[in-house]
């Protein structure tokens, strides 16, 4: 029971980082250059430069309609994640546009870079917890409900068309191209978040303290242990061989184990090409 509070105190910690992240790259550095991006904060942008009103309160009105909608035509599919990272993820916006009062870095190609990094590195840190911050992902998810559609390019159209739209504020098709440079940076900094979480190793031991090491790592990092036979050439003694698969930011917790139990233990580390079965990847082929 107290192993499920910490993790669950553990994932909210972190989904709560990644959208202060997020938060940061909006309103510290796409604001102040007047950089319009994707999604619902991109449609809190527009208003705010054009009416003055916040983006933190459109992004979370905007949101709300969003929700309301899809549980009712797709169901009750969305988890509390979402639900808490909209409101956190407004309130942020709300209180660090008030605090930030002028342009971090003045170079508006350098903000869409700097700001774009930051607002993906956010989402993609939400994304390895399973949440969302909702906005086009509930759009696409409606659409492709009726429409043959990769969710993918749903996104990108309606991202283009919202980009696309400052130059009805602006005027200015140099603002329209900082907010693509913004659109790709940040799909990349996502794509890099979730591929660097999905990584994973195949580790091997060889200890003579192998139940040990195998039950830290079963209990404290709930990983499944292979035990296989094995034969020394130059002892010609049996040994029995520890394989682990874990994810590669697990890594460091394992080889502390390891340390702890058998300072002598001989390791080999590799990385897999891809992990599929209970605790990491569906086959989707």
């Amino acid at each position: 029971m107290k192993n499920k509070k910490l993790e669950f105190l553990k994932t909210y910690f972190i989904i709560t980082f990644g959208l202060f992240i997020n938060a940061i790259g909006l309103t510290a550095f796409l604001l102040p250059a007047k950089i319009i991006g994707g999604g619902a904060s991109g449609i809190g942008t527009l208003l705010y430069f054009l009416t003055g009103f916040p983006v933190g309160m459109t992004f979370f009105l905007v949101n709300i309609v969003l929700l309301l909608l899809a549980v009712k035509i797709l169901g009750t599919n969305f988890g509390i994640k979402t639900i808490y990272a909209v409101a956190v993820l407004s309130l942020f916006y709300s209180l660090m546009q008030m605090m930030v009062k002028g342009p971090i870095v003045k170079d508006a190609f350098m903000a869409s870079i700097i700001g774009g990094m930051l607002f993906g590195v956010g989402i993609g840190i939400v994304f390895t917890q399973g949440g969302s911050t909702g906005g086009t992902d509930i759009i696409a998810m409606i659409i492709t409900k009726y429409r043959n559609i990769s969710p993918g390019r749903i996104i990108l159209m309606v991202d283009v068309l919202i980009i696309s739209s400052s130059y009805l504020i602006f005027g200015s098709l140099e603002k329209i191209v900082y907010g693509y440079v913004t659109m790709a940076v940040s799909s990349y900094a996502v794509d890099m978040i979730l591929e660097g979480s999905k990584q994973s190793i195949q580790v091997i031991i060889f200890s003579n303290s192998n139940a040990s090491i195998a039950d830290r790592i079963g209990n404290e990092l709930h990983r499944g242990i292979t035990f296989l036979k094995g034969k020394g050439w130059y002892t010609n003694e049996d040994k029995e061989v520890l394989m682990v698969i874990a994810r590669k930011n697990e890594l460091s917790m394992i080889l502390r184990m390891i340390k702890e139990e058998d300072e002598e233990a001989f390791i080999s580390m590799a990385s897999v090409m891809g992990v599929f079965g209970k605790g990491f990847e569906k086959i989707r082929y």
